[in-house]
Formats: C-alpha cells, structure tokens, sequence
C-alpha cells in the first residue's frame, strides 16, 4: 500500500497498489484515474472476464463473416430441377439397361452353381441355410421380402434427399458416387448375366412362397424385370452407400449405429430372400469401392480443367 499527498499538501489517502497506471504520449505516467469527476478507470469499463470492452476480437478487413459463410453454403446447393431431372434420366438409364442384359437362362444358371461351388471352396455358402430359416419363419420372411422390394429405393432416395436438403456442401461428392457406382453394376449385369438362387433347385422364392408383392420373383411379374441382373448387388452397394453418407456427416452415434445396421440387415434380407449370393454381397461392396474411385478422379479432372493456373492444383 503506498500514499498520495492530495492538492493542500496536508491529507494523505492511500493509494490502491492495483490503480493501474498509463503511459502518456510524453512517456510520463499519469494516475490510474481519469480526471472526469466520476472515478472512472481511466482505461474505460470491463468486461466479466477482465478485458477492457474495446479489447474484443474485430473482424479483420476482407474477412468472411459467419453470415456469409452460411450464405456461401446455401449458395453451393445445387438447383433442385436439374437434379431431379439428373435422378430420373439416370435410374431410367438403370432400368433400360438393366433389362436389355442377355438372358441366357442355361449360361447364368451355370455361373451360378460355379460361384456356389467357389462359395462353397471358401465356407462363405450360407444362403441355403438362411434361405430356409426365412422360409420356416414366416414373421420374418414376409417382412424381408417387402424390405428387399421398397428399401433399396425408399432409403436411398430419402438420404439423397436429406443431403440435398441439410448438407448440401457434401451432396455433390455422394451423389457422383452413388451415380458411378450404378454405372459400375450396370456394366456387371451385362457382363456376367447371373441366375438368382430362387432359380436354382433346392432354394424358395419367398414371394412365391408367401404370396407377397415383390419386384423380381419367380413368378408372372418377372417378366418386368431382368432376372439375371444379380452380380454385382446393388442392394448391398446402395445401403453401404447409405450408411458411408450418414455416417460422414452426422454427429449423433446412435444414428451412426442405426446406420451401420441397414447394410447389415440388407445383406441377410438378400439371402434369406434367396435373391443373392454372398459373392454377389461383395461385388456390390467393390462396385461401390470403384464408383467411388471413379467419381473422385473425375472431381480431380474438373478442379485441374477449372484451375487458373493452367491445368495444375495447388
């Protein structure tokens, strides 16, 4: 604690050791306290924390602000017609060509018994035997064969959707994916027409069975639809693809959960249902690998034909 002699020269008042104290211009220091009547430091007020208010961060010059920001991510939203005019002419492009693979009954019935005996090489042949637990459990069985009809199509378009809508910086890069990818199996169908184990001896089309609606069985509505459209599953590489989207952006671990589900529900659906092999299950997962693959090399050639530096990033 120090002292200060007021003007009279006669009373001396102590002088709080944390008064601070400011250099002036002249390099003298002057009092902690302005000389404005009030005893106001003169270094003005505080903050909670300690600061004084005029110390607060300030944007710099140029900078984005928050608002901006936000704008610039709406902004990068892609338009909504073109892209479900994208949607349409693709799936429609998916359906065509899907039915237009050769439907050489004898050849895809003869690949399939090379793959379940491959299968079978490798302790991987489980669908007889998850076939058959479908078929003596009806509870799961009818469920199964409408989850295999509507999922595949209801789930996807819903997280396509939910992207466009509420992440739409990271909609572009899945939807190239999900987009190379179906390409990808459509080159599979053609070149590996494949026969469905519910065409082979021993297996049970559980649409048939249970007299479900469903969109490839065995039945008078196949005709609708290519059957030999088996290899690789685009099943199994849409809901891992589904899966990989909400799993990349969402923060919630029990969505995340629920989310590395679907693929694994998909892939017992796919057997019980006798619709694919496990083989098939993995081509899926490897043409959703390569549409990937794909979709970014084809976002590299874009960024270098865009770059204003003749051609190279960086």
């Amino acid at each position: 604690m120090t002292t200060a002699a007021d003007a009279s020269g006669d009373e001396v008042r102590p002088v709080s050791e944390e008064t601070d104290t400011a250099r002036t211009d002249g390099g003298a220091r002057t009092s902690g306290t302005a000389a404005n009547g009030h005893g106001a430091p003169a270094d003005g007020p505080r903050t909670a924390d300690g600061r004084r208010t005029g110390d607060e961060p300030r944007p710099v010059e140029g900078a984005p602000t928050a608002e901006a920001a936000a704008g610039a991510v709406r902004g990068s939203r892609p338009r909504l017609w073109p892209e479900i005019l994208l949607v349409l002419i693709g799936y429609g492009a998916y359906s065509l060509v899907r039915n237009l693979v050769p439907t050489d009954h004898a050849m895809a019935s003869h690949r399939a018994y090379e793959l379940l005996g491959l299968e079978y090489t490798l302790n991987l042949d489980v669908e007889y035997t998850l076939n058959r637990l479908f078929v003596t459990h009806p509870w799961v069985a009818i469920p199964a064969n409408y989850f295999y009809a509507t999922a595949h199509m209801i789930v996807t378009a819903g997280v396509l959707i939910w992207l466009y809508l509420r992440h739409p910086g990271r909609y572009p890069a899945y939807r190239s994916i999900i987009f190379a990818t179906t390409m990808v199996g459509l080159v599979g169908f053609w070149l590996f027409p494949l026969a469905p184990p519910r065409m082979l001896p021993g297996f049970t089309d559980t649409v048939i069975n249970f007299g479900t609606w469903g969109i490839y069985d065995s039945g008078p509505t196949a005709s609708m639809s290519n059957q030999y459209a088996a290899m690789p599953s685009m099943h199994m590489a849409w809901s891992i693809w589904c899966a990989v989207a909400v799993i990349g952006v969402v923060r919630n671990r029990w969505v995340a959960a629920v989310a590395a589900l679907y693929p694994v529900i998909t892939f017992i659906v796919i057997m019980g249902t006798a619709n694919h092999y496990v083989l098939d299950a993995v081509g899926g997962a490897a043409a959703l690998a390569l549409g990937h693959a794909i979709s970014r090399s084809a976002f590299r050639v874009g960024a270098l034909a865009l770059s204003p530096r003749g051609g190279r990033l960086g």
